[in-house]
């Protein structure tokens, strides 16, 4: 059958299982448009690329199928890569389709030209131009299968004009069934037998491919070892916080006493995770030229094993398949001392320290952790503000926290915005600060249109907090570029369409909130902070103070 290359396209991505696509249209891909027409696939239709990119990234994350985004050449691309930066750090399954010039008029600098392979060729795991239109089934296929392989992350195609207006007669591709290998008996062996000499053994688990089962089976491993559990940067959800083995994760706020325990542990057992510089602070915690005790490390992609640390007991597989076995293994020692005490570390830490104002961000939290239901969904960005989400949050459950690890602000709303859309019946907040949500508020108007019904808590200090925090460490007093003058963001709800409400007392949030949910819309809570709540543990004049002496 004679198809134009956007019918092609959007074809064989209904072949690949493809429900929903999030695009800014282009007239640089109008026949990819109108494949979609009538091909039953969702096309959410966003207002800057980078929120697109990001909603296709948080598709990916939750489903574990490649998200796929739609943008246009040239500056619609650009606007896009900070999607692709997030999708590669947190290792998401995602493929982004750029329109392109007419590939005729290549290398003249024509109107958005961009080479893509190079402009993103350190971003993406492939970046390619798709020229002939009847090899479009190869490449699609090709991008999917690369985009989920190893290590997920995101695949780059360019869509030049002339190709997809183009027809040809080709068949779609359906995607390879690839059969793998089960775990070694050899490579379980040497994990438990790691474990049996540990002195203080501590696991660390983050990386891709989690599911419910995933973390039923570290709960049983856990259990059964009676050893303690740290989670990696924004993967809080990956196990219970309830339960009694769990630590506490590594991230940018980290718990003193849980970073002392890493740098204590005599052997780490790493189950997924890249175990980055955010899981060592800064790698100091430990020092990848001597690391000073056993690491076995366990990764689906084998350049990931031995990239930073080099570990005693490489594994290449996927963390959960590891797991499932590990979970019916004999116990290898019993450390119940060592895990006792990381719990209670871990649950000291939790307990709620008071910050200045009237309105107490850790009291927000605490009420939102007791009352939200526990299939709820957590989204942030990055900003000081999310070290009290991250603190005194309780994830109940796993598919419960949308955060890029990357650290991308403005992340949390559109995440939000696509877990709405992907789970329509289950609650879904977001919390932000004001300069993290002014990055991508633009997207109000996609909520209202796709009837994404996300509640954006805004956490409002007037300024860039975290570098605020940082300036005053080096430069106390100084404050230069940090400052923000922002708008009403209940009255910017309202002029979207949506709900707004403004809180300056904790005593207030919770009528607020219950509001906010019976409005079935788009819902804005705009917390104003007091201006020396810098951190979860220190105030601005603290912080200032002790960076004078």
């Amino acid at each position: 059958m004679i198809r134009h290359g956007g019918k092609i396209l959007s074809d064989q991505l209904v072949k690949l299982g493809v429900r929903r696509v999030f695009s800014v249209p282009g007239e640089s891909f109008l026949p990819a448009l109108d494949g979609l027409y009538d091909s039953g696939i969702q096309n959410v239709v966003c207002r800057q690329e980078g929120g697109a990119a990001m909603m296709a990234e948080v598709y990916g994350k939750m489903t574990g199928q490649p998200g796929v985004c739609f943008v246009t050449r040239g500056p619609g691309a650009t606007n896009a890569s900070a999607g692709i930066h997030i999708a590669q750090q947190d290792s998401t399954p995602m493929v982004m389709f750029v329109g392109q010039i007419d590939n005729h008029h290549t290398d003249r600098e024509t109107f958005q030209e961009v080479d893509y392979k190079a402009f993103l060729g350190g971003l993406a795991k492939w970046v390619a131009q798709v020229n002939d239109t009847d090899r479009l089934p190869e490449y699609i296929a090709r991008a999917f299968h690369v985009a989920r392989s190893g290590r997920p992350g995101p695949v780059v195609l360019a869509l030049p004009e002339n190709m997809l207006s183009a027809s040809a007669d080709v068949p779609d591709l359906r995607l390879p069934q690839v059969v793998t290998q089960p775990v070694p008996r050899d490579a379980v062996q040497a994990i438990m037998h790691a474990l049996a000499q540990a002195l203080k053994p501590l696991v660390v688990v983050g990386g891709p491919h989690w599911s419910g089962q995933a973390q039923a089976d570290l709960h049983a491993f856990a259990e059964s070892q009676q050893v303690p559990v740290a989670l990696g940067f924004r993967r809080q959800d990956y196990m219970e916080n309830h339960h009694a083995n769990y630590a506490g994760d590594l991230n940018v706020g980290i718990n003193p006493k849980l970073a002392a325990r890493v740098h204590a542990a005599d052997t780490l057992i790493l189950l997924g995770t890249r175990f980055g510089d955010i899981e060592t602070q800064g790698y100091t915690l430990v020092d990848p030229a001597d690391p000073q005790k056993t690491i076995v490390h366990v990764h689906a992609d084998p350049d990931e094993i031995g990239r930073v640390y080099m570990p005693d007991i490489g594994i290449v597989a996927k963390a959960p398949d590891v797991l499932r076995v590990l979970a019916d293994a004999a116990p290898a020692g019993a450390w119940p001392d060592w895990t006792a005490a990381a719990r209670a570390d871990y649950e000291d830490w939790t307990h709620p320290q008071e910050s200045p104002g009237a309105l107490k961000q850790e009291a927000v939290i605490k009420w939102l952790s007791d009352h939200l239901p526990d299939d709820a969904i957590i989204t942030n960005g990055a900003g000081n503000y999310a070290a009290w989400l991250h603190r005194y949050f309780i994830y109940k459950r796993y598919g419960t926290q949308l955060a890029p690890t990357s650290g991308s602000m403005g992340y949390g709303f559109p995440a939000a915005i696509s877990a709405s859309i992907e789970h329509p019946d289950r609650t879904v907040v977001c919390l932000a600060g004001d300069g993290c949500f002014q990055m991508t508020c633009n997207e109000l108007s996609t909520a209202v249109q796709h009837e994404a019904k996300p509640i954006v808590v805004v956490m409002n200090n007037g300024r860039y907090g975290t570098i605020r925090m940082h300036q005053e460490k080096t430069y106390p007093g100084r404050v230069s570029g940090t400052a923000l003058s922002n708008p009403d963001f209940a009255a910017l709800a309202r002029a979207y369409g949506g709900h707004g409400e403004l809180v300056t007392r904790t005593a207030d949030f919770a009528d607020a909130f219950a509001r906010a949910q019976a409005a079935g819309t788009i819902a804005v809570i705009e917390c104003q902070v007091h201006e020396e709540a810098l951190a979860t543990g220190a105030t601005l004049s603290a912080v200032r103070e002790a960076a004078s002496r």
